[in-house]
């Protein structure tokens, strides 16, 4: 049995950029995939990492939690020779981590308000927190893309973590908040991140769950189509 275990679920964005990390460091890991709608596998899990999100990765008899703490990890002590998704030089590995938080914090937080906000009952829905969500998106969309004017990826010219980060988070915000004309760099930006083969392959796992996606009829009819 492999040492390394993740608990995950496909859908899930941040799962997904602890899955494309995988992939970009070449290392296998035990996929067990949570239901926590379910009472015994939640209580289990539970017992494993106390705050009950996911991912989780157990490397032997520790538990890893946290995306960015958990792909730093893998980086360190289970990466395949030559791969890497955090720089060696210091100054070069701050940044990754800086664009790194940048998209968890400005990018996938106000998406997940967005999904958040569906998953409610309709007389509990907020509309000023839709309303942030959607200011917050529109602001980094624009820092974002004066960013990428003429660049590859967000922190260099190697694919890092904080591309593992973005490609997630941007998947799902443009569902909410389409990019604008004027948001070109940044499109080209998306373009690239969807043709990285491991960002198509966690979005290939994940198109079975698509279906419970509360913004599922606005996903690209490449990932998912509504009448299949």
């Amino acid at each position: 049995m492999n040492a390394l275990a993740l608990h995950y679920h496909p859908l899930s964005s941040y799962c997904q950029k602890v899955l494309i990390a995988l992939d970009e460091l070449g290392i296998d890991v035990d996929r067990r995939m949570l239901n926590l709608g379910d009472a015994a596998e939640r209580s289990a899990f539970l017992a494993l990492w106390p705050t009950g999100k996911m991912p989780l990765l157990i490397d032997g008899a520790r538990a890893v939690p946290e995306t960015t703490i958990i792909i730093e990890h893998l980086q360190r002590h289970h990466a395949a020779a030559g791969r890497a998704l955090i720089p060696s030089d210091l100054d070069q590995a701050l940044d990754v981590r800086l664009w790194d938080r940048l998209f968890d914090q400005y990018v996938m937080t106000p998406m997940q308000a967005f999904t958040a906000d569906l998953l409610r009952a309709e007389p509990d829905r907020d509309p000023l927190i839709v309303a942030k969500a959607r200011k917050d998106l529109v602001a980094a969309y624009a820092w974002l893309d004066k960013r990428l004017d003429g660049r590859t990826w967000v922190a260099g010219d190697a694919f890092t973590m904080a591309d593992c980060a973005a490609a997630p988070a941007l998947f799902y915000a443009v569902t909410y908040v389409p990019f604008a004309n004027e948001h070109r760099h940044l499109a080209a930006y998306f373009a690239r991140l969807m043709d990285r083969p491991s960002v198509a392959r966690a979005i290939d796992h994940a198109k079975p769950w698509f279906k419970f996606f509360p913004n599922r009829q606005a996903l690209d009819r490449r990932f998912y189509d509504p009448a299949t």
